[in-house]
């Protein structure tokens, strides 16, 4: 009720400013108690998730409030992405509502304060518990990009409960590429060099602009090296039919016109791994049935951002209510036994 009324003004503020208030918001709101372990509790890679719904990388760059998102309901949070060094990221404007399409189109470019800043935050809520995602990148100006990834994963490893290798933003140049088989295999092994057999596992970020070739590549690389999860996807450089006139922006686009090309996506990954390896379904995701359909065709976790500039903060807690409602109605008794059910 709140949001609905807040929204009209929201919306007359440059996209990138009601952002910044937003996470104002949350770091001054008083603390949420963390979601309950209840009926859809699930275990990915080791780690029990209170529920499947998490907050995608791309909010909280810099972690500055996980606590209070996860206070919003969401089973897990993602922060970042975050780079050795700080960096302003690309010019402004650079986020782009596209209201018709009920969509986003970012060009951010890995915009956040550093590592040693984002550390010294997380360090200070190391003991509040929840799940936390860290989601690491490269600086754009690296000449070492595959080197910034292994000094990431040793200041962010003692951190976090999960490692996201964010390697599928297009707005980064030539960061795609280290998709690419060979590069895949370098920049994992000195991620895993650099982590130890201790840390946390590591999840794999991937975009949706993949050919099959690359998603077989990329499933057998991800089960060899004992990946964690494979996330799918990231925003598209695609412009299907779209009606705004922020349509033809440059950029990552997310939200409701990337939900049919995430969903392929995730059923390609599925296939290809045969379900040996869990997958975590994004884009375009804005209520139960989305994620219920992406759960069913082989996601054990769901992420979502994009939805929340439209529905509002109490997005999370709706999806986590409808998801209870639509595993009872179609007799699953856990969020296990429904992944890949379709």
């Amino acid at each position: 009720m709140l949001f609905s009324l807040a929204r009209p003004a929201l919306f007359l503020l440059d996209p990138e400013r009601a952002h910044r208030l937003t996470i104002a918001g949350l770091r001054s709101a008083p603390a949420l108690p963390k979601p309950r372990f209840g009926p859809l509790a699930t275990e990915v890679a080791g780690i029990r998730f209170p529920n499947p719904v998490g907050m995608a990388a791309g909010f909280d760059k810099d972690g500055e409030v996980p606590d209070a998102v996860l206070g919003l309901g969401f089973g897990f949070t993602e922060v970042g992405s975050i780079t050795p060094r700080p960096q302003a990221g690309n010019p402004k404007p650079r986020l782009f509502r596209l209201v018709e399409d009920r969509a986003v189109i970012n060009r951010m470019g890995f915009n956040n304060g550093g590592a040693q800043a984002a550390a010294e935050r997380l360090e200070a809520r190391k003991d509040r518990g929840g799940v936390l995602g860290i989601n690491i990148g490269a600086n754009k100006d690296s000449e070492d990009r595959i080197a910034d990834y292994a000094e990431m994963t040793r200041i962010m490893a003692p951190l976090a409960t999960y490692l996201a290798v964010n390697i599928s933003s297009p707005n980064t140049p030539g960061l795609r590429a280290l998709q690419d088989e060979g590069a895949l295999i370098a920049l994992l092994d000195a991620v895993f060099d650099a982590r130890g057999s201790e840390g946390p596992p590591v999840f794999l970020k991937v975009a949706p602009d993949l050919e099959p070739a690359d998603v077989d590549a990329i499933s057998r690389i991800a089960i060899d090296k004992g990946l964690g999860a494979l996330i799918v996807s990231n925003t598209t450089i695609d412009r299907p039919a779209l009606k705004s006139s922020h349509a033809g922006e440059t950029g990552g686009l997310s939200g409701a016109p990337l939900k049919p090309k995430a969903l392929e996506r995730l059923r390609d990954f599925r296939k290809a791994t045969g379900g040996a390896m869990p997958l975590v379904g994004v884009g375009g995701i804005s209520n139960a049935e989305d994620a219920w359909e992406r759960i069913r065709a082989g996601a054990s976790l769901v992420q979502l951002y994009s939805a929340m500039v439209y529905e509002g903060p109490g997005l999370a807690a709706k999806i986590v209510a409808g998801l209870e409602r639509l595993m009872k109605r179609d007799g699953f008794s856990t969020i296990a036994e429904a992944v890949g059910s379709e």
